[in-house]
């Protein structure tokens, strides 16, 4: 019998549904994976062991099995969204230990679709930082263990990674799941607002945080996209149709520069597309002068909202001061009016380009280290000059993507990101899986 483990979620679920699989060995099958690397990548808060295996069970009893788009996959659920019967810690000592009456609706929607949520995945406190660490663990990159896994879904992305599961839901509030993503060679998506539900902390963040999939290919990121944003009609997407792609290379944020393995990868997957029949031009987005202190103002109020109520005494100190800063901005934030601002001045540049390519990262993740015991300083620096290419669009609300592509110098992955005006969603997608099919990657790392 084969394993499988390190099959993707496609054809996880249509093995089951086909009854080629049950249920109940392939998340048996993955809780062995789990039970054997998690100590060396520390992906997990929890394991639902017991109560997966008779979840699996009942997806395997459900009359309309050979209909599930998920029968039957292994997913992870990031440690800030309710799962019924397990408390919802958000990494921190500060939240209380409560198993949540009901299941988030994204949550809820996989279970429908399918899936067996195995556990739920280390964050950073508040999932403030791009890196993950804290009270419950530090989540490390698979492909290099010595390095972060990214945040603040770094838990779920280093579970995906590492083939723990195939698939994993996670969120992104100013990059948090395109930084993961990025660092641990995966998928990923961050709608564009009101595309999935969202009901993340206390506000959103203000409407700029997303719940997304983190997938190891495009079908897979796209299969539970559809299943997240209840789209009905997932018929196989048509031929990619050629579009105008903006290449940039440079940093959103003054000062931050782009490092040479990024801005390769950022054009050599442009050669590939305009190879490919687009029309790819090099254009720079006109980020405004502003946005630097833009996007500390709305990355720092977010947390202040979501440590009301919360024991201070409890909280980290890199947490309790992005909070105490945060306060004072809380009111002019909450207005939305620069966050508009910011789209009027985008929307011209996306009349004329279909989609914008550019480097995911600026540079590698940091070590994988006590970041939550560092000052408050040294935590945003680290954060601001390996991630300035994700906030734009938070703050905008439109779609983004980061896609494998390359490798690092190390060994690790590299990627490229990919936006687009509202509603592009179906066409950033396709240009992804074409990007797959010209350069594939090497999904998991390998860890055995």
């Amino acid at each position: 019998m084969s394993s499988w483990v390190g099959r993707t979620a496609a054809e996880i679920a249509t093995a089951v549904r086909e009854k080629r699989a049950t249920p109940h060995e392939v998340v048996a099958e993955h809780l062995a994976r789990i039970a054997r690397l998690d100590g060396r990548v520390g992906a997990f808060r929890h394991v639902r062991a017991q109560a997966a295996l008779a979840e699996a069970e009942e997806v395997a009893d459900r009359p309309d099995l050979a209909h599930l788009p998920l029968a039957g996959v292994p997913v992870a659920v990031k440690d800030n969204l309710a799962v019924r019967g397990e408390s919802t810690r958000n990494g921190s000592a500060a939240t209380p230990d409560t198993p949540a009456e009901h299941d988030h609706v994204t949550v809820a929607r996989l279970r429908a679709a399918g899936a067996v949520v195995v556990g739920l995945t280390n964050v950073p406190e508040l999932c403030v930082f791009g890196t993950t660490e804290g009270v419950h663990g530090t989540a490390r990159n698979p492909w290099d263990t010595s390095r972060t896994a990214g945040g603040s879904s770094g838990g779920s992305a280093a579970a995906v990674a590492a083939g723990m599961v195939p698939i994993a839901l996670g969120n992104d509030g100013m990059g948090s799941l395109r930084i993961p993503a990025a660092n641990c060679g995966l998928v990923t998506l961050k709608p564009g607002h009101g595309t999935v539900p969202a009901g993340i902390g206390n506000g959103d963040w203000f409407g700029m945080s997303e719940n997304g999939p983190l997938a190891t290919t495009v079908e897979d990121a796209r299969l539970m996209f559809d299943v997240l944003a209840d789209r009905r009609d997932t018929r196989e997407a048509p031929e990619t149709a050629a579009r105008t792609v903006a290449l940039s290379l440079r940093s959103p944020l003054p000062g931050v520069t782009v490092s040479r393995p990024y801005a390769e990868a950022a054009r050599a997957a442009a050669g590939l597309l305009a190879r490919a029949g687009h029309d790819v031009r090099p254009a720079e987005p006109p980020y405004p002068w502003w946005l630097g202190t833009m996007s500390l103002a709305h990355w720092t109020a977010g947390t202040a909202v979501d440590a009301e109520g919360l024991d201070p005494r409890r909280l980290s100190r890199r947490t309790r001061v992005h909070a105490a800063v945060g306060r004072r901005f809380v009111k002019g934030v909450r207005s939305g009016g620069r966050r508009e601002q910011l789209r009027r001045h985008l929307e011209p540049f996306f009349a004329g380009h279909d989609v914008l390519l550019t480097p995911a990262l600026a540079r590698r993740g940091p070590a994988a280290a006590a970041w939550h015991e560092r000052g408050w300083l040294r935590n945003l620096l680290a954060n601001t000059t390996y991630s300035p290419m994700t906030p734009p669009w938070n703050l905008t609300g439109w779609p983004a993507m980061a896609v494998p592509f390359g490798t690092l110098p190390s060994g690790a992955p590299c990627a490229v990101q990919l936006a687009g005006r509202p509603g592009s969603e179906t066409a950033l997608l396709e240009v992804a899986a074409q990007l797959e099919a010209l350069r594939p990657w090497q999904r998991t790392a390998p860890l055995d």
